[in-house]
């Protein structure tokens, strides 16, 4: 049976719509993401921990559920909003339909709800908090919704024990600094030759320079970058020592302010995998994968922070080369397989520079 619930955010605007998925009430920071496909990816995704997230795409849900598609092992989300989603999937890799998934593993779903007019609210009003009721909230609940937030999302998804992956003592060693890594990173190195050594996001510098790691991934994940203050100091020690780091995502941010930089949080965000973005050095755009709320500072960075990308539309920094260090990083996420010679490649370089013992 069909029922109706709704969405109302903090401003005290109510959408209704249909349920799927699981049937509770959840609440969390509504955003919206433009991806076409990999919706699997984005539900299992821990840079969207703690967060209702909401497709733009209007058709969720017609390749099914492919587990070998997951970021993780379970999803991350709050809850999923979506224009319609398809209960009848036909793809020759499915293993499930995406209500039952998602009732199975108790995250709640809208849809039929007018999503185009929702992302109107939230690009002029920006990210807010907003709740799934199967009644309509009274005005204390409302006034409730502004004061919600998620505490301690990086110790959430972060790993709670060293794991190594495709280890041999033949391989070089990447350290992957576990803020909320998606799968997709460890297979990408470990299928390039290299041993990956996953430490839980909590792991002090000396804990990693012991492993005589030959390079550092700082991961990607969820939440504001300015809370990790203790990670911040333990990165800066990591970059004095010149090993080769990189980094992505909430990585990319913590590596800024970490060598002196600041962040902000954006009005709605990036998020999405048609995000463009410009090589300043080249005047050439790439249209990207990205998933994140907050942005590096441009201005607050210091002279040896060479900014690589700008993002085409609001002209934040995507990317960053570091000119005293053999460290470079980017708010979008890159290719991670092979792809034309000219395109600038930054997963291809740092494991270059990997290979090249630090040399730049």
């Amino acid at each position: 049976m069909i029922k109706d619930a709704f969405l109302t955010l903090e401003n005290g605007m109510m959408f209704k719509g249909q349920r799927f998925g699981y049937d509770g009430e959840a609440v969390g920071e509504l955003v919206f993401s433009t991806a076409m496909t990999g919706y699997l990816e984005t539900i299992t995704d821990p840079a969207y921990f703690g967060q209702v997230v909401m497709q733009t795409f209007p058709l969720i849900g017609n390749y099914g559920v492919i587990p070998a598609d997951f970021e993780r092992d379970k999803p991350q989300i709050k809850a999923y909003i979506v224009r319609d989603h398809c209960d009848k999937p036909s793809n020759f890799r499915s293993e499930g339909v995406l209500d039952i998934y998602l009732k199975e593993s108790k995250i709640p779903g809208l849809c039929n709800i007018d999503t185009r007019s929702l992302t109107r609210v939230i690009r002029e009003h920006g990210v807010m908090n907003a709740k799934i009721s199967s009644q309509p909230l009274t005005d204390e609940e409302i006034k409730a919704l502004k004061d919600y937030s998620i505490n301690d999302v990086v110790k959430s998804v972060s790993c709670i024990e060293t794991k190594i992956y495709n280890e041999s003592p033949e391989q070089k060693k990447v350290v992957v600094w576990d803020f909320g890594t998606i799968s997709t990173v460890i297979k990408a190195i470990a299928d390039k030759g290299y041993t990956v050594i996953c430490v839980p996001y909590n792991t002090k510098a000396d804990e990693i320079l012991s492993l005589n790691a030959d390079g550092v991934i700082i991961s990607n994940g969820p939440g504001d970058p300015s809370e990790n203050t203790d990670q911040i100091a333990e990165i800066r020690k990591v970059l004095d020592r010149k090993i080769p780091t990189f980094g992505m995502g909430l990585g990319h941010q913590l590596m800024a302010l970490a060598m002196g930089g600041k962040t902000e949080k954006l009005k709605y965000g990036h998020r999405g995998a048609n995000q463009p973005v410009i090589d300043v050095v080249t005047n050439k755009v790439l249209v990207t994968s990205q998933n994140h709320g907050y942005v590096v500072v441009s201005d607050s960075l210091p002279e040896q922070a060479h900014i690589r990308f700008v993002n085409s539309n609001d002209k934040s920094c995507e990317a960053i080369e570091y000119t005293d260090i053999p460290a470079l990083s980017t708010q979008f996420f890159p290719e991670l397989t092979t792809g034309p010679l000219d395109v600038y490649n930054p997963f291809e370089k740092f494991l270059d520079i990997v290979n090249e013992g630090g040399a730049r």
